[in-house]
């Protein structure tokens, strides 16, 4: 069960709901809209009115929702109730030239209240706006609560009432066994998973961190709640974990508090330290402090920053690259950061092989072949790859295996119409 999720704009203190598209029907829906009962009195008003209401009509009909994800409704056995998932898709999703891509997936805690601002940023840091793909696309998911205490919290918390908190772990099952296979088979996904939560959910987030066995790979913990932890809970906590945490990354964002900052802000950096001096080597984790934002205000930015951190080096400028090599290595590092094997972007290598091939050095010109065949051989199933190869031979003068190429794009694409006139241009030309 799936429906459009999409933006409300606001007329008069009342809600104009957009639908999605209907060809028999488009425009808006109203609840609780304007009533003419009140101005029968005053037959120029109620003139004015229609007038009015014609011409909203008029400007409906050519108006369009702007959709940014869809809403899902998944029966989870673990937890025996109905839990609702909104996703958002890459803007490359659908597109033929990324029919062949997977991509990895963040999930959201509290979907509600940061499914719009994570989505849009995500795209944003991604999409190659302005150049801006500081990180690889990804598809979110954000799932809607229903009692976030027991869903978020993974031990039971004493208090003088009875209380239905420590399900935390119930939650995890629900999120591993129910709900990924389910996106898994539903989505072109990767399994690089990254779990996004704030306040409870930073505490459940970071619970998952700790853990033997995740189906996680990295962690945004946003002013995690630990005040749940005291220091005996944290340090058995601690003690219980393995080296499998280290093959993750976390990060971990601190809020102003005001008066009770210090005890929060010491309950991290405790954690924090403690990991580190655990982790041998180098400790792939990042704490940063918020002097200027609340609890409530931090988690965009730190989810900005967060995101940034996971995949620092992932948006390399194309210019600083000298050769493939670098090129290689300089993912290869981020690679062993990640445990995860992340090739350098199609998009990336085709961009540098383009610039070197309009080179006036032929020395570059040349060189600009490694770095499409790279391509084809890190993304075999893209037509694109072997269609940028076809042109690069065709450039170099070797209309053989221009030919050849072209023909293995169109294999994988038979609606390619450029290779397709590229091949009949080169065969008329022999």
């Amino acid at each position: 069960m799936s429906k459009n999720i999409t933006f409300f704009d606001k007329f008069c203190g009342q809600f104009l709901v957009r639908k999605p598209y209907d060809k028999k029907e488009q425009g808006f829906r109203t609840r609780n809209c304007l009533s003419i009962t009140g101005f029968v009195k005053e037959p120029n008003i109620i003139v004015l009115l229609f007038f009015l209401i014609g011409i909203n009509q008029v400007r409906s009909q050519d108006a369009e929702p702007i959709v940014i994800g869809e809403k899902h409704i998944l029966h989870s056995n673990i937890l025996n109730e109905d839990r609702e998932y909104w996703v958002g898709l890459p803007e490359s999703y659908s597109n033929e030239a990324s029919s062949y891509k997977r991509y990895p997936m963040l999930i959201v805690l509290d979907g509600s209240a940061h499914f719009r601002p994570v989505t849009g940023m995500v795209n944003y840091m991604s999409a190659g706006y302005n150049g801006n793909t500081r990180i690889p696309e990804m598809i979110v998911v954000a799932v809607q609560n229903v009692n976030r205490r027991r869903d978020f919290t993974p031990d039971k918390i004493i208090t003088k009432r009875e209380n239905d908190s420590g399900g935390g772990d119930s939650f995890l099952s629900f999120l591993e066994d129910e709900l990924i296979p389910e996106l898994d088979q539903q989505y072109r996904t990767e399994p690089y998973r990254i779990l996004f939560g704030h306040s409870l959910g930073g505490l459940l987030a970071t619970h998952a961190y700790m853990k033997e066995e995740t189906l996680f790979n990295a962690f945004i913990a946003v002013d995690p709640s630990f005040g749940t932890w005291d220091a005996e809970t944290m340090d058995k906590k601690l003690e219980a974990v393995t080296v499998n945490s280290f093959t993750r990354f976390i990060y971990i964002a601190t809020a102003n508090w005001g008066k009770r900052n210090i005890r929060n802000r010491d309950r991290h950096v405790r954690l924090y330290e403690a990991l580190n001096s655990k982790c041998e080597g180098e400790f792939p984790a990042k704490l940063e402090y918020f002097e200027n934002e609340n609890h409530g205000s931090v988690p965009p930015i730190a989810f900005y920053n967060g995101i940034s951190a996971i995949f620092e080096g992932y948006g390399v400028y194309y210019r600083d690259i000298d050769s493939k090599e670098q090129l290689i290595q300089h993912f290869q590092s981020l690679s062993r950061r990640l445990s995860w094997d992340f090739s350098p972007p199609e998009y990336l290598v085709n961009r540098i092989g383009y610039n070197l091939l309009r080179s006036k050095n032929e020395s570059e010109q040349s060189s600009a072949l490694a770095f499409f065949i790279l391509n084809t051989e890190n993304f075999p199933d893209s037509f694109n790859a072997y269609d940028s190869l076809g042109e690069a031979y065709e450039a170099l003068g070797d209309k053989e295996n221009a030919v050849s190429n072209y023909k293995k794009s169109l294999q994988l694409h038979p609606g390619n119409e450029h290779a397709r006139m590229k091949i009949e241009s080169l065969n008329k030309s022999e």
